[in-house]
């Protein structure tokens, strides 16, 4: 789904979110709800009587998802929960008929992607997983300096960066550091919003892995990768390289056209403070989710959601079947810059 260009205008009543999960991503949604005409926050869950506190009196709260979904209308419901939750979340709100916002990953494994877009098929109700980097107002700038499709220079190879230190980033989230609730490590959870960058400045063209060498810490969590994608015809190459141990934060983009020019987007910059850049991104994935009952085919939501996680499964398996990696750490030109997460 392309970045919108707009949002509703705010004619009409508004549309009523939901939000399931109060972590360090919530915050996003809840300002981007406020400051956009046409949304208003409805209802938001969480297990913790602590995280629910704070908005007792400001919006309908409730422990428990199915509870959530059960208390009123809804036109659309964020899903950021834990990663392991998100597959029995989205399936109950699609299920429901409530359109569904998922951060990224879609899911643990393809299986369960595949098994929540065959729902969404079955049901008609969109199913988007919240790829905010594609939001970012650098990415924006970039994707319009790009040549046309068909035009006789193209777009030949992208490389991204996505370098930081994990443990600056996810405050009482812990569940992050935990395998088998993110899905793995840096590959499974920041690897989807590089991949989607790829897939994006390439033209939302699909990739395939063809090399990965993946780093492990003593505890077995895969702390740096680096990747190496092709399009099905051999063309359009990307190269995607993780690191959650890096001292700093580097996020950026580099894109190299067939007649040698370079183009760039620093995804920090201009936003120096923490975190700052992900206040203008989720409004913009708030303004294409207010589309999603528009498309022709709101099935088709999913496919984004569904290509990352593809990728992510494929580096794993490249990294089974490679051997025993070298050590290596990606390194910036340019000093490390530290603002903000997922």
């Amino acid at each position: 789904m392309t970045p919108a260009a707009g949002g509703r205008t705010g004619d009409g009543p508004p549309l009523r979110l939901g939000i399931a999960g109060l972590g360090v991503i919530s915050r996003f949604y809840l300002a981007a709800a406020e400051r956009l005409p046409g949304w208003e926050v409805a209802a938001v869950c969480d297990l913790r009587e602590e995280a629910l506190a704070p908005y007792r009196g400001r919006f309908a709260c409730h422990t428990g998802h199915r509870e959530l979904l059960a208390s009123g209308h809804l036109d659309a419901l964020v899903v950021a929960v834990p990663n392991h939750a998100h597959a029995e979340v989205c399936a109950d709100a699609l299920r429901a008929g409530v359109p569904v916002c998922v951060e990224k990953p879609l899911a643990l494994d393809p299986a369960d992607g595949r098994r929540l877009a065959a729902l969404s098929r079955e049901h008609g109700v969109p199913l988007f997983t919240a790829f905010h980097r594609r939001y970012n107002d650098r990415v924006l700038d970039l994707l319009e300096r790009l040549p046309p499709p068909g035009a006789p220079v193209r777009v030949e190879s992208v490389r991204v960066r996505y370098l930081e230190r994990i443990e600056e980033h996810i405050g009482a989230d812990t569940w992050y550091l935990d395998p088998a609730r993110c899905g793995g490590g840096c590959v499974a959870d920041n690897g989807p919003n590089a991949f989607d960058l790829v897939r994006l400045l390439l033209g939302e063209r699909p990739s395939e892995v063809v090399a990965a060498e993946v780093v492990r810490d003593a505890a077995g969590t895969d702390r740096q990768a680096v990747i190496e994608l092709a399009g099905p015809d051999g063309r359009g190459r990307g190269r995607v390289e993780l690191d959650w141990s890096y001292p700093g934060e580097v996020k950026d983009v580099l894109v190299r056209l067939s007649d040698g020019t370079e183009l760039g987007a620093d995804m920090l910059d201009g936003r120096p403070g923490f975190k700052e850049s992900l206040w203008h991104e989720y409004e913009g994935v708030l303004r294409d989710v207010a589309r999603l009952r528009d498309l022709p085919d709101p099935s088709r939501a999913v496919e984004g959601g569904l290509a990352a996680l593809e990728l992510v499964a494929a580096v794993y398996a490249a990294e089974a079947t490679a051997g025993p990696p070298r050590p290596r750490t990606p390194r910036a030109p340019h000093a490390a810059r530290r603002s903000e997460s997922r």
